[in-house]
């Protein structure tokens, strides 16, 4: 599939057949494509919890205001901003890199983020929205059907999977085998009501 037709053809799909598992090796090249996006500094804040358990999705999905995907999709991602990603040896994100660079980026990386709580999170979450629209391209792909969600309680869903202190949840991407196909666009806005050019009015 190219890429415009993916896109085209993501939908968010919220009725999932329970009985579909995806393989490992299917988890793991949906993982390994949705690490090549894009992140601020190349710091890649990510973190894909890739809950397994039955009995924790139930809890989740109680969490979630009862929506049946959490538990039916194949694949439940809860995509965490690791906030302080940035000072976590920060030299491993441009080991690859010329060593002019290495002594340029790193330090820039410690005197943008240090004491700028607003940059940490807003860079971290950009990375994950990112992270998130590059997995349900990947999924559509390889066949799948996805859906991102924030209809949760947060709290509860950072008590159940033990969130650490310095990460925040994003999202949920639900993965999986549509049971039927997604409903027509809503309705879409024109071109000429979301684009503006050089300056607004």
């Amino acid at each position: 599939m190219d890429t415009l037709k993916a896109i085209e053809e993501r939908r968010s799909v919220k009725a999932y057949d329970p009985e579909h598992r995806m393989t490992d090796e299917e988890i793991e090249k949906l993982l390994s494509y949705t690490m090549l996006s894009p992140t601020a500094f190349n710091i890649q804040h990510w973190r894909f919890l890739v809950v397994k358990d039955p009995e924790l999705r139930q809890k989740l999905r109680d969490a979630s205001w009862n929506q049946s995907q959490v538990t039916d999709a194949s694949l439940l991602v809860v995509i965490c901003a690791d906030m302080k990603a940035w000072e976590k040896e920060p030299d491993r994100y441009w080991k690859n890199a010329p060593e002019p660079v290495q002594k340029a980026l790193v330090p820039m990386i410690l005197n943008y983020y240090k004491d700028n709580i607003e940059a940490e999170r807003d860079e971290a979450m950009r990375s994950c929205g990112m992270a998130a629209q590059t997995m349900m391209l990947v999924a559509k792909e390889m066949g799948y059907d996805t859906c991102p969600m924030d209809g949760f309680d947060f709290d509860k869903v950072a008590e159940l999977i033990n969130l650490p202190e310095d990460h925040l949840i994003s999202m949920f991407v639900v993965v999986g085998k549509a049971l039927r196909p997604a409903n027509e666009r809503a309705g879409q806005l024109t071109l000429d009501e979301v684009v503006i050019y050089d300056r607004f009015a």
